[in-house]
């Protein structure tokens, strides 16, 4: 374990499932990070046209999934600040508190090589580079950009990008929210008490959440 480092895995956690734990654990162990934040999104700038479920259900929901696990923590960043959600100021935000970004930083955000794949369309992905080490899992169905194209887009900066073996786990936050809809079971792809959660908060039962 690196002593001070720190994990942040981002998303709007709309709900969490197994796929987001299993991630977290499989970065948190291969990297020897000491702690993984969770940062539910507060208004997610690629689902602005999408329908987002109100950030006290997705805080609620993130703390109960990761009650057990002692290296687990959520912040409430992004949620607790207005406007829109951007992975470069939230880094901002926690790099400030790491300290330097030295060959091996502090801090590292973990993303999916699907989220990986369209970092270019972010807001600053250099400085993004700059700020924290990536930490990138494999994604079933989506290509895992090569050192190639780390080399064309990232120059000088393929060291801050490290590749996950895993986990190969394809769950999916809409799919989960459609079966809901549809009155089919989600056990074993949410954990007990983030599905009592949100039988007990009737979420994504209606209609609309068929095709979100």
């Amino acid at each position: 374990m690196v002593a001070g480092s720190t994990g942040l895995l981002g998303g709007t956690f709309d709900p969490i499932h197994y796929g987001h734990l299993a991630l977290a654990e499989e970065a948190r162990e291969a990297l020897g990070l000491e702690r993984i934040l969770f940062v539910p999104a507060g208004l997610p700038p690629h689902k602005a046209d999408q329908r987002v479920t109100a950030p006290d259900h997705r805080r609620a929901m993130v703390e109960l999934a990761i009650t057990d696990n002692p290296a687990f923590a959520i912040s409430t960043f992004e949620l607790d600040r207005p406007g829109p959600s951007y992975t470069v100021e939230t880094l901002e935000h926690f790099a400030a508190a790491a300290g330097p970004a030295g060959p091996v930083p502090a801090l590292t955000f973990i993303l999916s090589a699907e989220a990986f794949g369209q970092l270019l369309t972010w807001r600053q992905p250099h400085r993004i580079l700059a700020l924290a080490r990536l930490a990138v899992s494999p994604r079933p169905g989506f290509r895992t950009p090569s050192l190639g194209w780390l080399e064309e887009h990232f120059p000088g900066q393929e060291d801050r990008v490290v590749f996950l073996d895993g986990p190969l786990l394809g769950h999916s936050a809409s799919e989960i929210r459609r079966r809901v809809a549809q009155g089919r079971s989600i056990r074993y792809q949410v954990p007990p008490a983030v599905a009592a959660y949100i039988a007990d908060h009737e979420l994504y039962t209606d209609e609309l959440w068929r095709k979100n």
